[in-house]
């Protein structure tokens, strides 16, 4: 079962009884680890309040699409593009009828309709409603869609009558969004991600290093966990938490990162070098604090192993996975690396953009293998990783499959 550690859940609440549910459901999504956001209709209001679900969520409840004080920087868009995953629950007919038509005629419409996360559903009505022909097909064509129907369960609802139509429990719904990140392409497959920056050391206080912050490698890490595997994530100083059920082994330079990896590369199968290695190194660092003196001072630099290289050179290496960041000509750059390094992948991103890259949430990957290409548009780190997981689980399985369908030598 997927973890909902550091997810973004967006939970839509649409009219109907079982939207008193709701603040249970925020909980325990909340309790799994989840980051929750609550959008609720008008007609949501009347049966649980807009504060109730702020108290709940601990964010502000989003109602209107016209919203001046969030439609002046795009607010339904920006909630779009946050989200990992829609829910929307209680999804009363009515509101099935709006999607599987694409109305966006407000807040919680115009968002399904604007975002690229899954979305799935948890219907609750009156037996008759759920059996209405129209409501049926309805949910036919949000299936065809890739919605996910979550529900209903069968029992007695609020009009007094017994059928289906009830609104799943939380608990249900919580263990359902989970299992939505749980995708299984790597089961069963040791996976070694490199992650940060590293610190070379130029005297006892200072030092050499980048603006890497981690969040891309740790949610590559996150990601194939989600995807069966078995994670060893190798990390330079971040100010970031290790993530859920991930071995993480905490290193400071390049050669520290190198002993580490060497320590535990021969049970890998996929190697994922996301780590932002510095180049170079001090080569002889000072062990007291530098003192100013108004001097001018020389440093010695002298260069750092190449980490992907080399395991991309060992004898049984294991699908190799590099990261580039380039300020410019990023196609060319990427697949210059690809073929120096002889790895399988490339993933290339530019640096320098102030919301996207180095310390940002938001990334954007070229993704370039030998004969392979794709981009990987700009969104959360989080959901960006998912995506490049699939593509690594795909092709290390194609790698795979043509090695073993080779005649084997007699």
């Amino acid at each position: 079962m997927g973890s909902l550690n550091n997810k973004r859940v967006l939970l839509g609440i649409t009219g109907g009884i079982a939207a008193y549910k709701c603040a249970d459901l925020s909980r325990r999504l909340r309790d799994a680890g989840a980051d929750v956001r609550v959008v609720m209709t008008e007609a949501a209001e009347a049966f649980v309040t807009p504060l109730t679900m702020q108290a709940v969520s601990g964010h502000p409840v989003h109602q209107y699409l016209l919203d001046p004080g969030t439609e002046s920087a795009m607010g339904h868009i920006e909630l779009a593009r946050w989200a990992d995953i829609i829910l929307i629950a209680p999804a009363s007919a009515n509101f099935l009828a709006k999607l599987a038509s694409g109305r966006a005629d407000d807040l919680l419409s115009t968002l399904c309709s604007a975002a690229s996360a899954p979305l799935a559903v948890a219907p609750a009505m009156n037996r008759q409603m759920w059996h209405n022909r129209a409501t049926q097909d309805n949910l036919k064509t949000l299936q065809q869609r890739q919605v996910l129907i979550l529900g209903p369960a069968e029992g007695a609802q609020a009009c007094g009558e017994h059928g289906p139509g009830r609104m799943l429990e939380p608990v249900e719904l919580v263990d359902a969004i989970r299992n939505c990140f749980a995708s299984g392409v790597l089961d069963g497959l040791n996976v070694m991600v490199t992650a940060g920056p590293t610190w070379e050391a130029i005297d006892a206080v200072r030092g050499l290093s980048n603006r890497s912050s981690g969040k891309m490698g740790y949610a590559v890490a996150q990601a194939a966990t989600e995807a069966g595997a078995t994670v060893t994530l190798v990390s330079g100083p971040v100010k970031i938490s290790s993530p859920d059920r991930v071995h993480t082994i905490d290193v400071t330079s390049a050669l520290d990162m190198l002993d580490a990896v060497n320590q535990y590369i021969d049970t890998a199968d996929i190697f994922i070098a996301v780590a932002a290695v510095s180049d170079y190194r001090v080569a002889h660092p000072a062990t007291e604090k530098i003192k100013k003196t108004g001097d001018a001072i020389t440093l010695e630099l002298v260069e750092n192993p190449d980490i992907l290289a080399a395991v991309a050179s060992r004898p049984q290496a294991p699908f190799t996975v590099g990261f580039a960041a380039e300020t410019s000509n990023i196609e060319t750059c990427a697949y210059e690396k690809l073929l120096q390094k002889n790895v399988d992948l490339i993933a290339a991103n530019q640096v320098g953009d102030s919301d996207s890259g180095f310390d940002a949430d938001y990334n954007s990957l070229l993704v370039i293998g030998r004969d392979y290409k794709t981009l990987l548009e700009k969104q959360y780190k989080t959901r960006l990783a998912r995506k490049l997981i699939t593509i690594i689980a795909e092709q290390y399985h194609a790698k795979n499959t043509t090695q073993d369908s080779r005649p084997q030598a007699r």
